[in-house]
């Protein structure tokens, strides 16, 4: 059963019209990094206790980085379940970046420890292989707050993942752009070349790696 829902101004209808249902394990997906030059994208799924409250989680993208990692700490504690998963770049690379996110949504649900009763998915695409019922939720991040928890799991995971990598690859900012194709980092690629750890399929990496190749 997949179906798509339009934009709910209520912060919290959603999960209470499933509970109120008897859907109790309502999963929340979300991704982090579909946009970034480098790094993995990492998706998670978070089952929340019924009616738990989540005080100050919004969209990762709206919270502080401080504010995110406090979140994340209470989530983990918190949730019923949570579950992490990622497409490396090499897969990233091989099936694009669509077809890697969607393989990393899928696999975070099957990763979660519990039975899932309905998923509630960011965005407007269902992941192939998935059984469960459940929707996509357009800008469900700021919408379900399910989906926002799985949204700061996922951006905080993958931000420790870039800042291990800026500690072995320092010239190329990782730890404050995170991947993402700024001026300064795209500079970097020019002048110190593309790591294992850039996409090369993404247009601004796969230009310098072919004029390097053309010197």
């Amino acid at each position: 059963m997949k179906t798509k829902s339009k934009n709910n101004l209520d912060w919290l209808v959603k999960e209470h019209d499933l509970w109120t249902k008897g859907l109790l394990n309502i999963a929340g997906i979300d991704e982090a990094g579909r946009g970034p030059l480098a790094g993995p994208v990492v998706a998670a799924a978070v089952i929340l206790k019924p009616w738990m409250d989540l005080p100050g989680v919004i969209d990762s993208k709206q919270m502080s980085e401080g504010k995110r990692e406090e979140a994340y700490d209470y989530i983990m504690k918190n949730s019923l379940c949570v579950a992490i998963a990622a497409s490396s770049v090499k897969v990233i690379d091989r099936i694009n970046i669509l077809k890697a996110t969607m393989v990393a949504m899928n696999r975070s649900v099957f990763r979660l420890k519990q039975t899932v009763d309905y998923l509630l998915i960011d965005g407007n695409r269902f992941p192939d292989g998935l059984e469960i019922p459940g929707e996509t939720v357009i800008g469900g991040d700021g919408i379900c707050r399910s989906i926002a928890a799985a949204s700061v799991i996922a951006k905080v995971t993958r931000d420790r993942l870039m800042r291990k990598l800026d500690r072995i690859y320092p010239n190329y900012g990782f730890a404050e752009n995170k991947g993402y194709g700024t001026a300064e980092h795209i500079r970097s690629i020019e002048k110190y070349g593309p790591t294992p750890h850039h996409r090369y399929s993404f247009a601004p990496v796969r230009q310098v790696a072919f004029s390097l190749e053309s010197d």
